[in-house]
């Protein structure tokens, strides 16, 4: 509650990852706090532990809202863009 909306940023590429499999961020817990994405080139698989399964694409924002907790992952899709740009907001 003391540090304010927005505590860390996290900008991303772009990165070729063509020879790659791409993001790779396994299943982990959030509380308490809330993420905005935003995805400039690429493709995302967000799923979560409340069943949320979705594919995030250039131009869109993916919002998560953790409240008392929820576990999430993020990863390239198997076949995906060459290029993956983006940032993230907690």
């Amino acid at each position: 509650r003391l540090v304010g909306a927005w505590a860390f940023v996290d900008h991303y590429g772009p990165d070729d990852i063509s020879p790659s499999p791409g993001m790779q961020v396994p299943p982990h817990p959030h509380t308490g706090l809330q993420t905005v994405s935003w995805l400039l080139e690429g493709e995302v698989h967000h799923r979560d532990s409340l069943g949320s399964d979705t594919r995030i694409h250039p131009g869109e924002l993916a919002l998560m809202t953790a409240g008392p907790g929820i576990a999430h992952s993020e990863q390239s899709p198997a076949v995906h863009p060459r290029f993956l740009h983006g940032a993230q907001l907690w």
